[in-house]
């Protein structure tokens, strides 16, 4: 845990004192025409710069002449660079440059060394490339370069045909470019670009890519690329399309999409009119006519029948009361006297419906 401290906190200060290094300045001569000395960098910039620049005069001469950029570079209103016009690029004199701003009251410079102009050049891609047939089986390749000086310039061929997985590259001396052995049955590419040789400087600076020029059979080289684009184009292509139409016609067709996803039946939606827009009225819901619903209700009435019980007459005795019930002796009739002296039948109901 400690180590990873220790290692979080130098990663830290690494970079903080990364972002707070002045950027460098980089010029180039482009194509010796003119000249740009660029001090952009990562981080963006807080402060206006101002460059000075001179050359150290011969060793008879003591006068050094401390010129300001005439031509400032600027992104979002802040110099990022300055730009130098022909008559003010001296080669073969060592070039002296001070960066240098002020902010809150603190001097910013950037730290520059002197340069060789001569080996800060970068010259401008060939142009103008021409292909010769000059025997059955060799092409010679030649160009132009605007250089002002041609002999300070070595070039770089570089060439592959339609059946070839890389580029050949060839180094070049002079404006010509011969390819011994040539197959008529390709179709061959070449690109071009330049850089000072080594007897003008020592520069490392190479001109960009030509614009290519092409020989061969275009009718072969198309047969040649046609399985190419059938396999890496055409089929990736009308593959995805079949996918997509796929899918859109399952998910539009709703019998497919039944099959694979059957749903489970949801009886409220049948019933839904039954309790929300008839409010549970079910023969209005069913659709009965009103006659067959009417020829249901009753269309008569019953009077009411009012049972009441006759209070006991006075001077009358119960035939019975709690359990001594009268037992009939053998040869006797049952039935009280009082009963046959009153004309009264155990047998008549006591209760009269009013």
């Amino acid at each position: 845990m400690f180590l990873t401290l220790i290692l979080l906190l130098s990663g830290l200060s690494q970079q903080a004192m990364a972002a707070q290094s002045p950027p460098g300045v980089e010029c180039v001569v482009f194509n010796d025409q003119y000249m740009t000395c660029m001090w952009r960098s990562k981080e963006k910039l807080t402060a206006n710069y101002s460059l000075y620049y001179w050359y150290v005069p011969p060793r008879y001469e003591n006068r050094t002449l401390v010129v300001e950029c005439k031509h400032y570079l600027q992104e979002g209103g802040i110099n990022t660079g300055c730009w130098f016009n022909h008559s003010e690029i001296i080669q073969f004199r060592t070039f002296q440059i001070h960066v240098n701003a002020s902010q809150e009251g603190k001097s910013l410079f950037i730290p520059t060394k002197g340069m060789k102009l001569q080996d800060l050049v970068k010259p401008a891609p060939p142009g103008n490339l021409t292909i010769q047939n000059i025997s059955n089986n060799q092409l010679q390749l030649t160009w132009v370069s605007t250089y002002h000086k041609p002999s300070c310039l070595e070039h770089a061929v570089k060439y592959k045909s339609n059946k070839d997985t890389r580029w050949t590259e060839q180094l070049v001396s002079g404006e010509i470019f011969s390819f011994p052995s040539v197959d008529y049955e390709k179709y061959y590419t070449f690109y071009v670009k330049s850089k000072i040789n080594q007897y003008c400087g020592t520069t490392q600076l190479w001109s960009e890519w030509s614009v290519p020029v092409f020989w061969g059979n275009i009718k072969d080289a198309t047969e040649e690329q046609a399985p190419w684009v059938w396999i890496h184009v055409v089929l990736p292509a009308a593959s995805l399309t079949l996918f997509l139409v796929l899918v859109i016609l399952l998910i539009r067709m709703e019998r497919i999409w039944v099959i694979f996803m059957p749903r489970i039946p949801n009886p409220s939606k049948n019933f839904d009119e039954l309790f929300n827009t008839h409010k549970g009225n079910f023969p209005e819901w069913a659709g009965v006519s009103k006659d067959v619903v009417e020829s249901f209700k009753p269309n008569y009435s019953e009077s009411f029948c009012y049972v009441s019980e006759l209070p006991p007459k006075e001077g009358t005795t119960p035939l019975w009361e709690g359990n001594d019930k009268p037992r009939a002796h053998p040869g006797h009739s049952s039935t009280p006297a009082s009963s046959r002296s009153s004309g009264l039948s155990p047998s008549k109901n006591s209760y009269v419906g009013v």
